[in-house]
């Protein structure tokens, strides 16, 4: 008799669901809903005062109304752009497009990043034990670590091990989600320019330049490809969550002292989940290694001094200089440094069965550089069984009136509706529950060499079977969130 089961040597598949477009009330997202209400009580006011001459005196404003809440630009209605272009707004008229540091003229808090925008209040301290170092945000009340990894190249690996790693960093996510306490989890995939500086002093130490023949050769190649090369770095940033995990803090001393016990605990517990799913970590960073991922987000092009500063190999920066010395914001774009970026929201991720390498071609695009974020943020199970609840009774009820009116049904529903019945087998399986969230960063030395670079990344997510879009009048926080490893909201 057959078995339906899957070989063990099959390779393992990846699917994600239909991403839902339901407003909160008929389809209507918050924004469009504030728009109608106070749209319809302005409406109530002009007949119980001018009657409905009145009303019909004032049709060019009930035309612009319809046309907020329902013309669509980018994906987005007029009305949910209203809160994003106003924000922007006032952050020109305030003069906050444009950040400059200013000479240290009075004493810094120690440890302070100094970094534009929502993250200026950041703080990067080290453990009582000083084994590492983690970034506290007193506005989202979290304690951040970071570890940075490295693993065998995946489209190399055979297939029963492709299977393994994806199983067991699957697991990974479902132990760290099942505490409780974590706020997020970033993965950070990012590619950086290299002077060449870490080649040059491995060759120093243990290769031999007198060789002959073959000496002479290594030393010549160095000397032409290492500046041009583009290492991949990979990061994992985990969040704790200060106020849920507020009972064991107290426990193990309270404050700080009990944040970092209890985020050393969720660290070793990582460690010895990653290394089951085919991770190498190499160290969870101290503070001022922190400091030099954010700095060379921000200025790449400091990246050779920080390698030749750096006794240990591994580069190093003053948190106090880890912020950008100015940045920039326009509208689709931001400016730093030594590097202009531009970041784009993963919209759609594929919703066909796939390999779970499919951003293989989008992480080794040739001669871009570029950062991809992954935040995984954890949901508590009573919660995202009520969210199941929720989304099955909005899409019943949409049916059920759309059969009233007659309308024929949407085959987008059905799909939606088979995936939130299978999410809902899921978690009643005991699986955890993560909204993931996507968003990569390009970045060049030019605005020219940019725009090549986004038309070169687009064209690589088509093949990736993903939806980038880019993000407007959001540029500075989303370049925040994308290239930093935070694990910011």
């Amino acid at each position: 008799m057959l078995s339906d089961a899957p070989h063990p040597d099959d390779p393992a598949t990846v699917k994600f669901p239909h991403r839902s477009r339901r407003g909160i009330l008929l389809g209507l997202t918050a924004p469009q809903l504030i728009v109608v209400a106070t749209t319809g009580l302005l409406l109530l006011a002009v007949l119980l005062s001018s009657g409905v001459t009145g009303a019909l005196e004032l049709t060019p404003l009930w035309l612009l109304v319809l046309a907020g809440v329902f013309v669509r630009h980018r994906g987005r209605a007029l009305a949910d752009w209203a809160p994003i272009v106003t924000r922007y707004v006032l952050r020109r008229f305030r003069g906050q497009l444009l950040w400059l540091a200013r000479p240290a003229t009075r004493p810094r808090r120690e440890g302070l990043l100094h970094l534009p925008g929502t993250a200026a209040s950041l703080r990067v301290t080290t453990a009582p034990n000083g084994r590492f170092g983690a970034v506290h945000d007193p506005h989202n009340g979290t304690l951040t670590a970071v570890v940075k990894v490295a693993s065998r190249a995946y489209a190399l690996l055979d297939p029963a091990t492709q299977s393994g790693n994806v199983s067991g960093w699957g697991r990974t996510l479902a132990a760290l989600a099942r505490t409780g306490h974590i706020a997020r989890v970033q993965v950070l995939e990012r590619t950086v320019p290299d002077s060449g500086d870490a080649l040059n002093r491995y060759w120093t130490e243990h290769g031999d330049p007198q060789t002959p023949l073959a000496g002479p050769i290594y030393t010549d190649l160095l000397a032409a490809a290492g500046p041009a090369a583009a290492p991949h770095e990979a990061y994992v940033a985990i969040a704790l969550d200060l106020k849920a995990a507020r009972r064991l803090i107290n426990q193990a001393g309270g404050g700080l002292t009990g944040a970092f016990a209890v985020l050393a605990q969720l660290t070793a517990t990582f460690d010895q989940s990653a290394r089951n799913s085919g991770l190498a970590p190499s160290g969870w960073l101290p503070a001022t290694e922190i400091a030099a991922v954010i700095r060379t987000a921000y200025d790449p092009g400091a990246s050779a001094a920080l390698d030749r500063w750096s006794d240990s190999g591994r580069p190093q920066a003053d948190p106090a200089a880890a912020g950008p010395v100015v940045l920039l914001e326009k509208a689709d774009r931001i400016q730093t440094d030594s590097a202009h970026h531009a970041t784009f929201w993963i919209e759609n991720w594929p919703r066909i069965e796939t390999n779970p390498g499919f951003l293989h071609q989008l992480l080794f695009t040739t001669g871009i550089r570029r950062s991809l974020s992954l935040t995984y943020a954890p949901k508590g199970l009573d919660a995202a069984l009520k969210d199941v609840q929720r989304k099955k009774a909005t899409v019943i009820a949409d049916a059920a009136e759309r059969a009233r009116k007659g309308q024929v049904d949407s085959e987008e529903d059905s799909v939606e509706y088979a995936d939130i019945k299978q999410r809902e087998r899921q978690l009643i399986a005991g699986h955890a529950d993560v909204a993931l969230t996507g968003l990569l960063t390009v970045s060049a030395d030019s605005d020219e060499q940019l725009n090549a670079a986004c038309a070169a990344i687009e064209t690589a997510a088509v093949a990736a079977l993903i939806d980038l879009r880019p993000l407007t009048w959001q540029q500075a926080e989303a370049f925040t969130t994308a290239a930093l490893p935070l694990a910011r909201p």
